[in-house]
């Protein structure tokens, strides 16, 4: 066998090695790289509406940005805004810095500037609340925290620390640390 026929061989040989390998990677999806590949999908400026398993409102968000983690199917959001539906259809507002939603959406955490805000129509009491942290359960119309929160409403002024909210049926609770404020109307 001569030279000539020996290296055309190898140079045949390398050849279909590199088609074959060349044809084997040719239908995988390039890997995703940095952030992209911790997201499934990203919402912006938009509005969800959740129901409850009756078909009623159970939650409705607004915010500029939403990201899902592919690992464990959570989801972050910037500057959200949900309405909480009270029994008579009308809307608590609860506001933060950054939002956290868990895989199936049954608990929400709020961080950063929490501000919580009672219906404004007139047979609710105009109530406000603040906090850093804010834990928010829909299905069970209620919400906690076991940081400072202070709550406002005509005539007074609370704070405590840990907290307790139920929207169903309007009660709140502190549970420790309680101090109470009152004011007089005018």
């Amino acid at each position: 066998m001569s030279l000539r026929t020996a290296l055309g061989g190898l140079l045949l040989v390398a050849a279909v090695l590199s088609g074959w390998a060349l044809l084997r990677d040719r239908d995988k999806a390039p890997e995703a790289t940095g952030d992209d590949a911790s997201r499934d999908y990203v919402l912006h400026d938009f509005e969800i509406v959740a129901l409850d398993e009756q078909g009623r409102e159970s939650t409705t968000l607004r915010a500029p940005l939403l990201e899902r983690t592919r690992s464990d199917e959570t989801m972050t959001i910037q500057t959200p805004l949900f309405l909480l539906p009270d029994r008579d259809g009308n809307h608590w507002e609860l506001r933060s810095d950054t939002g956290w939603v868990s895989a199936n959406g049954d608990k929400l955490r709020l961080t950063g500037n929490v501000s919580g805000d009672s219906p404004r129509v007139p047979t609710v009491p105009p109530t406000t609340f603040r906090t850093e942290q804010l834990d928010v359960f829909p299905n069970e119309n209620r919400a906690t925290s076991d940081g400072l929160v202070t709550l406002t409403r005509p005539g007074m002024i609370q704070s405590g620390v840990g907290f307790a909210l139920n929207s169903s049926d309007k009660t709140y609770q502190f549970l420790s640390q309680v101090k109470t404020r009152y004011t007089p109307r005018q």
